[in-house]
C-alpha cells in the first residue's frame, strides 16, 4: 500500500492514495490554514470508522441480515499536550434494518473491534476505544439501543 502527500501551499496538502484517490487536507485558520479540507487527524477517525464499518457490513452481509443503513459515530478525545494523540475514542454503531438479530450486530462489531479491523487494533494501542450499538428496525419507528459495548 502506498500514499503521497503533496505540499500545497501555507499548512494545505494533497493526500494521493495508491489507489489513485485524492483529498485535501488543510489547518485552521489559526494554524495558517485556509479551512478547505480534513485535518489529518480528523482523517485518522474518518479511516477508524470506515475500516470498522467495512467490516461490520461485511460480516452483517454474510450473516443475511437485511441491514439498510449504518453509520458510525465517532468521538475523539485527545491529550492537551504534544503529541497530542487520541487518549479515548468513542465508536457509535447505528444499525438499521429489516428484524436484525441483535446478536448479530453485537457479534459483527466485536469481530471488528478485537480481530479484523487494522485502525481498531492500532489506534487501540495508545487510545481507550469504546464501542456502543444502537440497532433500529426498519419497520419501527423507535431505536432499540442495546446497550452492548464491543
Amino acid at each position: 500500500m502506498k500514499a503521497r502527500i503533496k505540499w500545497v501551499q501555507d499548512v494545505m496538502f494533497l493526500g494521493e492514495s495508491g489507489s489513485g484517490h485524492s483529498v485535501v487536507m488543510d489547518g485552521a485558520p489559526d494554524a495558517g490554514g485556509r479551512n478547505l479540507g480534513f485535518r489529518p487527524m480528523e482523517m485518522l477517525l474518518l479511516g477508524l470508522g470506515g475500516c470498522s464499518a467495512f467490516d461490520v457490513m461485511l460480516i452483517l452481509k454474510r450473516g443475511r441480515e437485511a441491514v439498510t443503513d449504518c453509520v458510525v459515530e465517532i468521538d475523539g478525545e485527545r491529550a492537551t499536550t504534544d503529541p497530542k494523540v487520541f487518549t479515548k475514542i468513542q465508536l457509535n454503531y447505528i444499525v438499521t434494518g429489516h428484524h436484525l438479530d441483535a446478536k448479530k450486530v453485537e457479534r459483527a462489531v466485536h469481530l471488528s473491534a478485537e480481530k479484523y479491523c487494522s485502525a481498531s487494533i492500532m489506534m487501540g494501542k495508545t487510545a481507550e476505544l469504546v464501542h456502543t450499538i444502537t440497532i433500529v428496525q426498519a419497520n419501527e419507528s423507535q431505536p432499540t439501543a442495546t446497550g452492548a459495548t464491543a
